[in-house]
């Protein structure tokens, strides 16, 4: 594909994605955009899907298989943009991604530290509507306050704060190690994120 044509597909979608009326009706065209042969167009399309889908996730439904592959692709950035698109459109409808819970899961052993962070930023969103899919996968998130990677570190904590929200019950056995880390460690921002998830737990457990 030449730069040019390359640009062109991009204006098209940056335009459809500004003019959110007329997404409903553009949700099978934009997604046909991942037969494209560039890898920035496919990374576009699959954001605009994922937030396609929020909205509208009746419309989204038939497109869902074909966004979960990119998950197996050699390119980082489609695995990223395929695991946020699946996490906008699990929070709209978990019945349209719980299929691929388990391929969802097995990203936070991604080798990009992109990949494992948009995993949590995915779970988050499914988990802010549909948090019964995350009470016995919480070990999970709290190992991955310990990744490598910075961002994971920080995102990680945060996934504590959504559960505590409404099923506090489980998050109740990991306060006393999330104080621990909000008092402790050398991150600035994972002792704000695990702080806030200890008080906002906290507080639900009060009510």
């Amino acid at each position: 594909m030449s730069d040019d044509t390359e640009k062109l597909a991009l204006k098209e979608l940056s335009d459809i994605n500004k003019n959110r009326e007329c997404w409903k009706e553009n949700i099978d065209y934009v997604a046909e955009k991942l037969n494209n042969d560039s890898a920035e167009v496919k990374a576009k399309v699959l954001w605009i899907l994922g937030e396609m889908g929020l909205k509208h996730p009746k419309e989204i439904g038939n497109h869902v298989e074909d966004i979960v592959g990119y998950m197996d692709d050699d390119d980082a950035k489609l695995r990223e943009r395929s695991t946020n698109a699946i996490g906008r459109i699990g929070r709209a409808d978990k019945h349209l991604v719980t299929p691929h819970l388990d391929k969802l899961l097995k990203m936070r052993f991604d080798e990009s530290e992109n990949v494992r962070h948009a995993f949590v930023w995915a779970c988050e969103n499914i988990a802010s509507t549909a948090p019964e899919l995350f009470c016995e996968k919480l070990e999970i998130f709290f190992e991955m306050i310990s990744d490598p990677g910075q961002k994971v570190r920080i995102e990680a904590p945060e996934m504590f704060r959504v559960i505590g929200k409404r099923k506090h019950e489980h998050v109740k056995p990991y306060l006393e190690k999330l104080e621990w880390i909000a008092n402790n460690d050398d991150n600035r921002t994972v002792r704000i994120h695990s702080e806030g998830a200890v008080r906002i737990t906290k507080n639900a457990l009060k009510k």
